[in-house]
């Protein structure tokens, strides 16, 4: 992270898990991002689970990248090869633009962690209607690489020479 020592400009970030399983009880993922947002001086806008299913997962991003006051996307799980694994399919069709490096830098980071394993992450991140999308795998251990090693410095207006933070705050006005 920057060295500079003033506070981050905060983004409001929605927080989406993924799964058939999951409730807000046992949803580590999600809690684990919660608190990590919070911790880094960013606003949780919003946060739910909802079923690994193409039709509801667009339909809450839509619902989301189309409110203004929602800066950024993050969705933890179905992102696998399993049968009701859906997300990439779900999402990157709303992408205006891929992030093509988001998922590349996961997996590369991922490899120190859990070696080649790491080719059955279909990570990726885009932007929708400038809301900035990342979906990330549903175990914590992934979440907490994707938070750690990318999203927590990109996410950081004070983070040099870029961030992501710009491609969101100049055009999304509430």
């Amino acid at each position: 992270m920057s060295s500079n020592t003033t506070s981050t400009t905060p983004l409001n970030i929605a927080v989406l898990t993924v799964s058939d399983t999951r409730t807000r009880d046992n949803d580590t993922s999600g809690n684990y991002l919660e608190n990590a947002l919070l911790r880094a001086g960013h606003v949780l806008a919003d946060r739910n689970i909802v079923l690994d299913d193409i039709y509801l997962l667009r339909a809450q991003l839509s619902a989301w990248v189309a409110d203004p006051a929602i800066h950024c996307v993050i969705t933890t799980g179905g992102t696998g090869f399993s049968g009701r694994d859906s997300t990439p399919e779900a999402l990157q069709p709303l992408f205006d633009v891929d992030i093509d490096g988001f998922g590349e830098l996961f997996r590369q980071v991922s490899y120190a962690e859990i070696g080649t394993s790491t080719v059955q992450s279909r990570a990726i991140g885009g932007i929708a209607n400038h809301t900035l999308v990342f979906c990330i795998p549903g175990s914590t251990g992934a979440c907490k690489t994707a938070w750690e090693g990318i999203l927590l410095e990109q996410l950081d207006s004070r983070h040099k020479p870029c961030n992501f933070t710009s491609h969101t705050l100049a055009s999304k006005k509430p």
